[in-house]
Formats: structure tokens, sequence, C-alpha cells
């Protein structure tokens, strides 16, 4: 007796046709490096523009600007959150817009120069080419046949034609 063979249902080959479709691979790809790039950027804001800022405000250390809901008093956020303290964290609220900022205007960056690279229509021309004898010899017969008028006098090197 033979063993039956086992199919996989209809569903399972129109689920992987989906998943290999372009945009989903483009997606996943661009969600890995949207992953990778996140990193960067809090790299970037907490090591490097969050001192710079703080700095110029006067010494400030974003991380340690929160609010104590009970009223107590810590010297860090940090000791605030040992305590179990509920805070309101407002320089980490200030980093993630910073970090969002920065991440709006990269995007924005690459999305302009990608538009750059992408080949440009070819600009119509200011001035249509002039007609050529024959088109200004068909131009006059169509007029003549539409409106009975007479034709005008042909370019020079064309022989004369005749009157219908």
């Amino acid at each position: 007796m033979k063993p039956p063979s086992l199919r996989p249902p209809g569903w399972l080959s129109e689920f992987r046709a989906f998943l290999m479709r372009g945009n989903v691979v483009d997606l996943a790809v661009g969600i890995i490096i949207g992953a990778a790039f996140t990193g960067i950027v809090q790299s970037l804001v907490k090591d490097i523009f969050t001192p710079v800022i703080g700095l110029l405000l006067g010494g400030i250390d974003f991380t340690n600007i929160f609010i104590t809901l009970k009223g107590q008093h810590y010297a860090t956020l940090a000791e605030a959150q040992k305590a179990g303290s509920p805070t309101m964290n407002v320089g980490l609220f200030l980093n993630a817009v910073i970090q969002f900022v920065i991440v709006g205007l990269v995007i924005f960056w690459i999305v302009k120069l990608i538009s750059k690279l992408h080949a440009k229509p070819a600009e119509a021309a200011a001035e249509p080419p002039a007609p050529t004898q024959s088109e200004l010899l068909l131009t006059e017969i169509r007029d003549l046949l539409a409106g009975g008028r007479t034709m005008s006098p042909p370019p020079s090197g064309l022989p004369p034609s005749t009157m219908i």
C-alpha cells in the first residue's frame, strides 16, 4: 500500500508568491536598514548633539531633566527610578524629538537625492521644427479641398502645381 502524499495547502503557494514580490522584499530590506540607522541616530543624538546643546544651555544633561510626580527631589533620573518614584522624563522626550528631526532630515535628503538621480524626461523644444516642403504642400492641398480656396505659389525649387 502506498502512503498518502502530503500536498501543501493552496494558500501556501499564494503566501510564498506574496512574500517574494519585489515591494515586500524591498520593505523588509528598508526595515532592516532603518533599524541599523536608528542605532546610529540614537548615538549621534545621545553622544554628540545632546552634550553640545546641553553645554550651550549651561551644562544641562538632558537625560536628567525630569519631574518626580510624588514631590521628592532626586539628583539624577537613575536615583529616582531606583527609588521607584514615578517620573515624567522630559529630557528623554527631548532626545526622542531631536532623533525624530534628524531622521526626518536624513530621509528628506535621501529622497531628494534619489529623485535627482532618476532620469528626467526630455524637455519639449521651445520651438517646433519648421515644416518640410512636402508638409507645406500637403497642408495647402488639405486647405484647398476643405475650403475651395486657391493655392499659393509653391515653395522655391518645386514645380508649379495645377489648380483643381
